[in-house]
């Protein structure tokens, strides 16, 4: 199964450092950021975790929950958190997905289905494409996914940016330009005619015929 962006994101139970959950559920109304990764206490993946728990009031501002994912048992999850705190300095209190039979990976197109069903004896580059972030909608869709590569920790601050991003243009009939920043301009798309255009925001200004710019809505 092949995910991409506006398919649903596949449903699923799973045993966390917070109990069970059915992630729809635990989804609710608001925005979700799933994060995966190969293998606890793994060095990359250690700094990841802390920084995303410093992160965990900027997401909630913005209407989003986080949780994690590793293919290792919640009982190790518990146990890495101690490490993951003495690193960052941040207490990790979001919640972690166990997925020791590497049934989500799995849903999630991380892993393919002749993987086996344990990640026990699995090294870190057997599990290397448990690497994504999904941004999930409240409507459950499936907004943004990245991969990236062990040797290389995300940039989640990118997160939070493309987040700002996919809320803003959700609500108006926008887009924004390459290196945007919440606050800045933004592109008018063109399913709006330039009459609604200055209904909807006022004065614009036309860099292309294609290509028209107003000041952020909703600031």
């Amino acid at each position: 199964m092949t995910l991409r962006i506006n398919d649903t994101a596949p449903d699923f139970k799973a045993d966390t450092t917070h109990g069970e959950i059915s992630f729809h559920d635990w989804i609710g109304d608001g925005y979700a950021v799933l994060f995966s990764h190969p293998k606890d206490f793994t060095p990359v993946c250690t700094t990841e975790l802390g920084y995303m728990a410093g992160l965990v009031q900027d997401f909630a501002d913005r209407g989003a929950r986080i949780i994690g994912i590793s293919v290792d048992p919640v009982e190790n999850h518990n146990k890495w958190k101690t490490d993951i705190e003495a690193v960052t300095g941040n207490k990790v209190d979001y919640p972690l997905i166990g997925d020791s039979e590497l049934k989500v990976a799995k849903l999630y197109d991380m892993l393919p289905a002749q993987a086996g069903d344990t990640s026990e004896g699995r090294t870190p580059a057997d599990n290397q494409t448990v690497r994504s972030v999904f941004v999930i909608g409240p409507d459950k869709k499936i907004k943004l996914i990245l991969t990236y590569p062990m040797t290389t920790g995300r940039n989640f601050d990118e997160i939070l940016r493309a987040l700002d991003s996919i809320k803003l243009t959700a609500d108006h009939q926008v887009a924004t330009p390459a290196q945007w920043k919440n606050g800045e301009d933004v592109i008018i798309t063109p399913a709006v005619s330039d009459e609604d255009a200055e209904k909807r925001f006022g004065n614009f200004e036309r860099v292309l015929p294609y290509l028209r710019k107003t000041p952020q809505p909703g600031g």
